[in-house]
């Protein structure tokens, strides 16, 4: 079997779930080109587990100061371009497109009718069963238009439907609460101005902030250690620290419930799905949300106690092997064999 997995790369979440499936692919010995879009190449990091992956400019959403600017998004995007490439895209040779929301490699495939499998945390917004905030009557038909599929696999914390499955966290890092640092918390709000992320952080020189964010270079100014963006480095000081405080982004929310990390998230507003992540953890009370970078709620975050680690799968085995019996429309089986065993509360 050869597959194209398109990979949104916008933010680090579809990322960071790609290296999983990439490690997997390797393993059991399945041929995989990638292809990213959604950023400019040289903001792309960490990037040896793909090979040589190629990158698209594609559609993205532009942000400032922790808010989707909804006309500057409309402005940039680049759509003569997209098309373009879009027809351009050859995908002789390829039985299948894996795809998490990445619109090029999904178009592409509709127009050259070959299969797509869109996995994504955004197609488990697909199900009314799982609750969206912030959104509108149009919200399903955009994911739907977004990246098209033909079989859709949603990626969330609960089994709302037969075809979502659950995160797989795979990380060399250990797994364990004696790592943790009583007064380290880690940092990660790359949509908000790094200054006043530094102005919220200052006032709390009891606690040692390991802030990353695309601005930064290495330094440290007293307590806040500003850090360049690093995958490795990052699982260090996350496995190391007592929490996390975050925009609302799926995957590091994951990654922080399987280190049974405290969550402190700052949604990006005009973003339904970062509200909805915020949401759901908080009513889940595995999270505490602040609408805006707000101090008072830090102060009291700082004081709340860790939370209990959540057993999300690490080996995607059950997925490849379900790719390559190709029963595809049949989500049933690979459903309950990923969720056997995992306790959110």
């Amino acid at each position: 079997m050869k597959i194209l997995y398109g990979i949104q790369g916008t933010g680090n979440g579809h990322t960071t779930r790609a290296r999983v499936m990439a490690k997997a692919f390797k393993k059991y010995d399945i041929e995989v080109d990638y292809l990213f879009s959604g950023r400019e190449p040289e903001q792309y990091f960490d990037m040896e587990e793909f090979g040589q992956y190629r990158t698209r400019t594609g559609l993205t959403f532009v942000t400032h100061n922790g808010k989707v600017n909804s006309w500057q998004t409309l402005r940039q995007a680049k759509v003569g371009q997209f098309i373009k490439d879009v027809k351009s895209l050859d995908l002789t040779g390829y039985d299948l497109v894996f795809n998490d929301f990445e619109p090029i490699s999904a178009w592409a495939a509709k127009r050259q009718r070959l299969p797509v499998i869109g996995m994504s945390h955004q197609a488990a917004f697909l199900s009314p069963k799982v609750p969206i905030i912030g959104s509108n009557i149009l919200t399903r038909s955009m994911i739907r238009k977004f990246a098209p599929a033909d079989v859709y696999l949603g990626v969330h914390w609960q089994s709302f439907a037969s075809n979502i499955i659950p995160p797989f966290i795979c990380t060399e890092q250990q797994k364990s609460t004696d790592l943790a640092i009583s007064n380290k918390v880690l940092v990660y709000l790359p949509f908000e101005a790094l200054n006043k992320v530094i102005e919220l952080l200052k006032g709390f020189p009891h606690f040692e902030f390991y802030c990353y964010h695309p601005d930064a270079k290495d330094e440290s100014l007293t307590h806040i250690h500003l850090r360049k963006p690093s995958r490795n480095l990052f699982l260090a000081d996350l496995a190391s620290s007592v929490g996390v405080i975050a925009n609302a982004g799926f995957e590091l929310s994951s990654e922080a419930l399987w280190f049974g990390k405290k969550l402190l998230l700052k949604p990006l507003e005009g973003q339904f799905e970062q509200s909805s992540n915020a949401f759901m953890l908080s009513n889940l009370g595995l999270a505490k949300v602040m609408q805006y970078l707000d101090a008072d709620a830090l102060g009291d975050w700082l004081s709340v106690p860790e939370i209990a680690q959540v057993n999300f799968p690490s080996d995607p085995k059950p997925l490849i092997d379900w790719l390559q019996a190709k029963q595809w429309h049949d989500t049933t089986a690979l459903n309950q064999q990923l969720w056997q065993g995992i306790h959110l509360i």
